[in-house]
């Protein structure tokens, strides 16, 4: 006689013939993983960023860029500024009183920086330890202006890394951040805290004309 087993996998198999065999489509490779954006580049990176908390300023060149940042340092009484930036700070010179050190960290209110790149699809910025602002000054103050241009614009993060990787075809830098929003935490009974781990404001002045 057989065993409640036997006849139990008998069952299974007989039902398996009866359905046959079943034919699961190949995934198509070759379609976008990403949608597409429903505006321009640019307009598409100040859309995403600022749903996360971030502000986008328009402009023309890096001289209408800094005459936005002074009306930006009157709205928003801004003080302490520190930009380590050699062709920030020769456009900032004798438009907007900064330093040019970091060596008094601890009172450091407004850190200004150029960019790597900006990333549309994420609303983000790309830095990296390359850069003359090096590792901290996008980290310690309480605000982070950006001053960038179009040409640093790409659509996905994964094309900032391959651009990333032919400007610097040698060795990477040591330290990439991509800077997505305002910093932020709910960590603690889900209470959203801004500043927790980074600025607490984040602006972008995004000129069209490359600096």
């Amino acid at each position: 006689m057989s065993s409640s087993k036997e006849k139990i996998l008998k069952r299974l198999t007989e039902a398996q013939k009866s359905r046959g065999g079943q034919i699961t489509p190949l995934p198509d490779f070759q379609a976008p993983i990403y949608l597409p954006f429903e505006s321009e580049i640019a307009e598409s990176f100040k859309t995403n960023l600022e749903l996360i908390g971030g502000q986008v300023f328009r402009v023309k060149d890096i001289n209408e860029a800094v005459a936005e940042l002074k009306k930006l340092a009157d709205a928003e009484k801004l003080t302490n500024i520190v930009c380590l930036h050699p062709e920030l700070q020769t456009a900032l010179s004798g438009e907007l009183e900064f330093a040019s050190s970091m060596d008094d960290l601890q009172h450091i209110g407004v850190g200004i920086t150029t960019c790597e790149f900006l990333v549309a699809h994420l609303g983000s910025i790309l830095v990296s330890s390359a850069s003359e602002t090096g590792r901290r000054l996008h980290v310690f103050p309480e605000i982070h202006v950006v001053i960038a241009h179009s040409g640093q614009l790409v659509n996905y993060l994964d094309d900032a890394l391959e651009q990333l990787e032919k400007k610097y075809p040698e060795q990477l830098p040591s330290m990439m951040t991509n800077i997505t929003g305002p910093s932020r935490t709910a960590d603690i009974e889900k209470t959203l805290v801004m500043g927790m781990h980074g600025p607490k404001k984040l602006f972008v002045l995004l000129a069209d004309e490359p600096f």
